[in-house]
């Protein structure tokens, strides 16, 4: 998709079509009254016929347009006025977009960007309709032996301001929406790949692939070997039950000056999670692929701020591996030392993300970090709590923690932060070794943090649960993307 930005009256665009919007009840926008001005009112006549209410999800194209140049107009419903805000702005282009896809309209001058979202300036709708367009239009069908593309898509679109001096900003908005739904659109071909396919080893080829074509980039892979003699026994606890081996994936892009401490992000990257020896139901269990989400989301956040080629020494690490039950698994009442020298019993082995992760936490800490955060699909206890809205946020540091709710409100990508009170370390205790690696029922994502929270005490860490933002499930079920755009928005905010 190729997107610009321009300053000009809707009239006098000479393009395959014209988008503008239309409020409840039957209230043009403001470009919708400039083109019925000069139409002598052909707008406002099949407003008044009821062709359009102007309620969110409605459209209607319409062809010759009189004293215009456009082929045609396309007026797209935007809902109540008064609440118009993020999420109804993201669905308004979302409806534009696939109408336009469907329609024949290979081009189009978009006025929409134009319409009043409230407390969002031009930067903001510009940048969230890139986003918008390229989520819209994403389609994840590499296995299937026949595309279903449309015949004749839409390849260009270009954002209408209301001033020229807002072409600046507007052509910046667009490069950064470009490079968080590249960054978005690898997290999802990640996650949407089947698990046959997308292994510890084949994560570990990409992140190879994408530090040959960046000379700020390096890359280092620690196979299980290297692992196991490190002291990982947690890491290896899980991984030692697949014929697939795990892999630490580290990837360091150097993008500002050496003595700039790194922003470290560590992902779960449990490419299929059959729960090992606690194995889980047979019932939906194909999404366990989806438990890579995390990894998926640090190394999209890593793809958008290399496109940007931002200020930022940024480490990614990923600890992949394959959770299964063989003769080689670990097993429920196990002890394992993990990289720390702190040891745990385990009690159930599907609450394996926390032990990759808990080394990987202690493995960073050599990066001398500026923040670290790890982000996983951890806890379905998560999922009752938030649902698929908001990712759960627990940090051992504040700021940080009000810095990842900023972004993600700007972002659009939300988080709720839970508290990390030392009372719920008490669930964790075990009677055989430091701590057990489950809490029970209660307060699940709570106690999966505190878990996490004994292996960060030096340095300022945040932990992301996004086990119920990661991916969608039913006639819809794919990867979402999440939680690309709010790491992407709080790096660009640290380069400020």
């Amino acid at each position: 998709m190729e997107f610009s930005v321009k300053s000009g009256n809707p009239e006098k665009q000479r393009t395959a079509c014209v988008v503008v919007g239309v409020f409840e009840s039957r209230k043009l926008s403001q470009a919708g009254e400039q083109i019925d001005e000069v139409s002598e009112g052909y707008l406002s006549n099949l407003l008044r016929r009821g062709d359009l209410e102007g309620k969110m999800g409605q459209a209607l194209l319409l062809h010759n347009v009189p004293n215009t140049l456009a082929d045609r107009v396309l007026l797209v419903g935007c809902g109540k006025e008064r609440d118009f805000t993020d999420k109804p702005y993201e669905k308004v282009i979302a409806k534009a977009i696939s109408t336009l896809n469907e329609t024949g309209s290979m081009e189009a001058v978009c006025f929409l960007s134009e319409l009043n979202v409230k407390g969002r300036d031009t930067h903001w709708k510009i940048r969230h309709a890139v986003e918008s367009t390229e989520n819209t239009l994403y389609n994840f069908d590499e296995y299937k032996s026949k595309s279903e593309a449309p015949r004749r898509p839409v390849k260009k679109l270009i954002f209408n301001v209301t001033s020229r001096k807002d072409l600046s900003d507007g052509e910046q908005a667009i490069i950064e929406g470009i490079a968080i739904s590249k960054g978005a659109h690898k997290a999802r071909d990640l996650a949407n790949a089947p698990p046959n396919i997308l292994t510890p080893a084949y994560l570990a080829e990409q992140a190879k692939l994408l530090a040959i074509d960046n000379d700020k980039v390096d890359c280092q892979i620690l196979d299980q070997a290297t692992i196991k003699e490190m002291g990982m026994g947690a890491f290896i606890a899980v991984a030692q039950g697949s014929d697939n081996e795990g892999k630490l994936i580290v990837l360091n892009y150097k993008g500002a000056d050496s003595d700039k401490k790194p922003i470290v992000l560590v992902g779960k990257g449990i490419t299929f999670d059959s729960g090992g020896i606690s194995l889980k139901p047979g019932d939906r269990m194909d999404e366990m692929k989806y438990d890579m989400g995390g990894a998926a989301g640090v190394f999209g956040a890593f793809v958008a701020v290399t496109e940007m080629s931002l200020k930022v020494n940024l480490i990614m690490v990923i600890a992949a591996a394959e959770n299964m039950p063989s003769a080689k698994a670990c097993r429920p009442g196990d002890i394992v030392t993990t990289l720390s020298g702190q040891t745990v019993e385990i009690l159930n082995t599907d609450a394996e993300g926390r032990l990759v992760l808990c080394d990987a936490l202690t493995y960073v800490e050599r990066f001398d970090p500026a923040v670290v955060i790890d982000v996983a699909t951890l806890t379905g206890a998560c999922v009752i709590a938030l649902g698929n809205q908001a990712s759960g946020l627990l940090s051992n540091h504040n700021p940080l923690a009000h810095d990842l709710l900023n972004a993600g409100e700007l972002s659009g990508d939300r988080a709720w932060r839970l508290p990390l009170w030392e009372e719920y370390q008490e669930q964790l205790q075990s009677n055989f070794a430091d701590m057990s690696n489950l809490g029970g029922r209660e307060a699940g994502t709570i106690t999966a943090a505190c878990f996490l929270s004994r292996y960060t005490k030096k340095y300022h860490w945040a932990h992301l649960d996004i086990a119920g933002t990661a991916w969608l499930s039913g006639k819809q079920k794919g990867s979402t993307g999440r939680p690309v755009p709010l790491l992407t928005q709080y790096i660009l905010t640290q380069c400020e």
